[in-house]
């Protein structure tokens, strides 16, 4: 049983349209939609903290480049007015961002993440979140990833390279939960906040 506070910081990495393309191949997770979703829903009816993070690519053929309906976010996802949307060109939400300075203006110590690509922008994300000195969170059913050849060129499913990388990332710089966990921390959080967001 995992404990979140009021102020724990729902992170929603790289939801955008882009991931549907089908070069990307065989994902996992076909429920992470619906996951998320779930999670949004309880963020937002408790006022807590909520970051969107957009990738931005400046790689000319990248699914995810701006000015393609690509970099828009799913319709699950889409922000909604007032909602703080971070804009980010590498795989770390916090490289280049303004992501740690308003956490930490924000007393806001504890992040749940969720998102993908789980072995790119989740895990790198996670692991200086970690690195930083955040209470780290990766929701194992609320990221996902492709199949993916390893170093030797050994093809590897969707959820093998996915349970490597939250192998990764758990107990070292994040504590991998579910999405059941995490609602069942946060059921009956309501809070009176003044401040919800401020956009970009």
């Amino acid at each position: 049983m995992i404990t979140l506070p009021g102020s724990a910081a729902l992170l929603v990495i790289d939801w955008q349209k882009a991931i549907d393309h089908p070069s990307w191949g065989r994902r996992n997770n076909p429920e992470a939609e619906r996951n998320i979703a779930s999670l949004l829903e309880r963020w937002r009816a408790g006022r807590m903290p909520l970051y969107h993070i957009r990738h931005d690519s400046t790689e000319p053929l990248s699914t995810y480049r701006p000015g393609q309906p690509g970099n828009g976010f799913k319709d699950e996802t889409r922000p909604l007015p007032g909602e703080i949307v971070i804009a980010k060109t590498t795989n770390s939400a916090f490289i280049g961002t303004s992501l740690e300075q308003q956490l930490r203006a924000r007393n806001q110590s504890v992040l749940v993440i969720t998102g993908v690509i789980t072995n790119n922008s989740v895990e790198a994300t996670a692991r200086m979140a970690g690195n930083l000195g955040f209470e780290t969170y990766v929701v194992s059913d609320a990221t996902f990833t492709f199949a993916k050849a390893d170093w030797d060129g050994r093809p590897r499913t969707a959820e093998e390279v996915h349970a490597m990388s939250l192998a990764n990332l758990h107990g070292e710089y994040a504590t991998v939960v579910t999405t059941v966990e995490v609602l069942d921390t946060v059921r009956g959080i309501r809070q009176n906040r003044s401040d919800p967001g401020d956009g970009q």
